[in-house]
């Protein structure tokens, strides 16, 4: 089984590793969190790279079955990475507000959607016969029910899988899927609860970088099972070349020497040593806590994307790294 390619070294680069500030952190993610640094907590990589390798192939395996999947994300930074995902898959999405019931009470749903294919209908026609004020309200309607339901009104019934942005954001939906039984994925900070998430994604859900390669990786997962799904059908799958990029063996993706790089790169975002203690286990600081703070090197990069997410940003004028609430 194929699955898109991606090393820890990009991971690195879109600042997956970086978490939140060490006083906001949710205890339940404790096993992920390697250390931290100026207060920020720092993500274990060599955990993060695997489960996202198992995410990917459930991803991809899902659709290779002929599934739906549907990619949440309603947080201003994973809005239109989302929808691009979603759309480059030829899979749904809702980017805008999660409506309570979307997956519950999905016949009621089901309604509006069909409210909205009527309005486009006439909308199409001209909308002959209207008042200028019947009109405007039937526009506004429109993008209303655009904005919320669009993403998802070929879905034609609950999804299969969600993948999920934040889920501190979209704990309702994510309490949906579980009512129903539907499996979830999910991009789980330092400052969420794992809990309720079938696939847990450790890594920064907040950084725009991290969050365009986390929607790409799952894209590229979901075209490679349609690939399968296509092949297993006998349809000539090679007009789908050129819509996933070349992918190679999984096991390949992280080979000792680069663990070996991006081990020294995380040391050195938190400031530690990573060699082993007499136990076999990675020094990470004092043998307090594991999570003791050192003076740390120089590094730019590091210090470049490590943002207070308490602090109010401009999301239009951030920079690729940093993190936003």
């Amino acid at each position: 089984m194929s699955l898109p390619d991606f090393t820890m070294r990009q991971l690195l680069e879109a600042g997956v590793h970086f978490g939140h500030q060490t006083q906001r952190w949710n205890p339940r993610m404790q096993e992920f969190i390697y250390g931290s640094r100026n207060g920020i907590h720092i993500l274990d990589l060599t955990q993060t790279v695997p489960l996202l390798e198992q995410a990917l192939g459930v991803i991809r395996e899902v659709v290779a079955k002929n599934g739906r999947i549907l990619f949440v994300g309603t947080k201003r930074q994973a809005q239109q990475p989302i929808a691009d995902a979603a759309e480059k898959c030829a899979q749904y999405y809702m980017n805008h507000r999660w409506l309570g019931g979307t997956l519950t009470n999905w016949k009621t749903v089901s309604q509006s959607i069909k409210r909205l294919n009527e309005i486009d209908e006439r909308m199409a026609e001209g909308a002959e016969g209207l008042t200028k004020k019947e009109r405007l309200g039937m526009e506004r309607d429109q993008q209303k029910l655009q904005a919320s339901l669009g993403g998802i009104r070929e879905m034609g019934g609950v999804p299969d899988l969600l993948f999920v942005i934040d889920v501190n954001k979209e704990d309702l939906a994510i309490a949906e899927a579980k009512k129903l039984g539907i499996p979830v994925v999910a991009v789980v900070d330092t400052n969420c609860s794992p809990d309720g998430v079938d696939y847990v994604i450790p890594g920064n859900d907040d950084a725009a970088r991290a969050i365009a390669l986390y929607c790409d990786l799952a894209s590229r997962a979901a075209l490679d099972g349609m690939s399968a799904q296509l092949g297993a059908a006998g349809v000539d799958i090679g007009e789908f070349e050129d819509a996933a990029e070349e992918v190679e063996d999984p096991g390949e993706a992280a080979e000792p020497a680069e663990l070996d790089e991006v081990s020294a790169a995380m040391a050195a975002a938190v400031g530690t040593s990573m060699a082993p203690d007499a136990e076999g286990n990675a020094s990470t600081g004092s043998a307090g806590d594991g999570n003791a703070e050192q003076d740390a090197p120089s590094d730019e990069a590091v210090h470049d994307d490590v943002a207070q997410k308490d602090a109010p940003l401009d999301i239009e004028n951030s920079e690729p790294g940093e993190k936003v609430d």
